[in-house]
């Protein structure tokens, strides 16, 4: 079972910034890739950035030159840096551990966070 607690949300204006923080329990996180995803309503649930086990990133591509994805093993948290936010940018984000055995990947979410971007 995994124990996955965002944290960081809030109300910021455009061209400001917010650190997103996602703590997650021992036993997933030491053998998931973390991940950022975000989701408006209306809209299916879009990547925002995956850091791998050993440190890889991916970004989605509108993202990557203002966001940055990075985690804490000592810690069990991987954060999401965002500068230069967008009224667009405005969604709840929801942090994600992805587990793979074989071809099979098991996914696990935390209850999300609110990303509010606006004068």
């Amino acid at each position: 079972q995994a124990h996955i607690v965002e944290s960081g949300g809030g109300l910021v204006q455009p061209g400001g910034s917010l650190r997103l923080s996602c703590a997650a329990s021992k036993n997933i996180f030491v053998i998931a890739d973390m991940g950022w995803y975000r989701q408006v309503p209306g809209k299916q649930r879009e990547l925002v950035a995956r850091v791998s086990r050993v440190g890889t990133t991916e970004y989605a591509d509108s993202m990557k030159d203002r966001f940055t994805i990075s985690r804490d093993n000592s810690k069990n948290t991987v954060y999401l840096q965002m500068n230069n936010l967008k009224p667009e940018d405005a969604a709840v984000y929801y942090c994600n551990a992805r587990r793979t055995e074989g071809v099979v990947n098991f996914n696990y979410w935390g209850q999300g966070t609110q990303v509010t971007v606006s004068l």
